[in-house]
Parts: C-alpha cells; sequence; structure tokens
C-alpha cells in the first residue's frame, strides 16, 4: 500500500494530517499566528512533507499556501483572512487552523462561514488534523487570465 520511496518511513508528528492537508515536497508554505499554544506535532508533520522549513509573514515572496493559526481572541477574522492573502500564489489554499469546538478560544464555524466569502474566499473542506485543532480549507477564485 505504501512505499518507502524517497526516505524515510519514519514520520514524526501528526501521521497523515500534513498529506490530508495536501502538502507535498517542495512546496512554500507560510506560517501566520504562531504561538506557544500552536501544535508542534503537526508543524513538524507539515515541515516533513514539504522537506523544508514554513516561512513567515516576512517572506515577501508567492507562496503555495498559507497556514494561519486563529483564536477567538485574534481579532477581527475577515483582516486576518485578507492579511493572510497577501503572499498567497493564484489558486492557492489559506488552511485555517482554528480550536476545536468546546477549547478555549475556539472560532465559531458560523463566523468562518460568514468571514470567508466577505474576504473573497471559499470554503471548501474542514478536518480535524490533531487533538486540539480543525483546519478549515479556504481558497480564492481563480482569476481570469
Amino acid at each position: 500500500m505504501s512505499s518507502t520511496e524517497g526516505g524515510g518511513a519514519t514520520q514524526t508528528g501528526a501521521p497523515g494530517a500534513a498529506e490530508r492537508l495536501g502538502f507535498k515536497p517542495g512546496m512554500v508554505i507560510q506560517e501566520l499566528g504562531w504561538d506557544s499554544d500552536t501544535d508542534d506535532q503537526l508543524r513538524v508533520a507539515i515541515e516533513n512533507s514539504i522537506d523544508a522549513d514554513m516561512v513567515d509573514g516576512d517572506y515577501g515572496n508567492v507562496v503555495d499556501a498559507v497556514l494561519l493559526w486563529w483564536r477567538s481572541e485574534d481579532g477581527d477574522l475577515v483582516d486576518g483572512l485578507v492579511d493572510a492573502l497577501t503572499d498567497l500564489v493564484g489558486g492557492g489554499a489559506i488552511w485555517l487552523l482554528t480550536p476545536k469546538v468546546g477549547r478555549p478560544n475556539a472560532v465559531d464555524p458560523a463566523d468562518i462561514a460568514e468571514a470567508a466569502p466577505i474576504a473573497g474566499l471559499s470554503q471548501t473542506t474542514t478536518a480535524a488534523v490533531s487533538k486540539e485543532w480543525s483546519a478549515t480549507r479556504l481558497i480564492a477564485p481563480k482569476t481570469p487570465g
């Protein structure tokens, strides 16, 4: 079922979570909203899957996807999403990571559903990616060109 091609099969972190997010070697992933409460196992799994470190908000170049950690206390979600679009390549995705419902600082799914279209994004999928965090995939419509 799985091959050992491409290196070690010993992946630390949240097994399969990075793959569920669609991250692959060579992708540039920008991480925003990191804090002491973020899931380090998930972060390691993502960095292992892209075979690189994630970049921060000072990167200054286009990125394939944005990992945005967001809590209810972080302010206006629309502003956070718009800011996350700054370096995102056309057709790229923002993975909005929020504490799961019932956890401290959880973000109401209705707030995400309301904020996404205001920021020009469409919500596609939601996945549980760790014990404490859920991920919601938001995409910007491809610009005609």
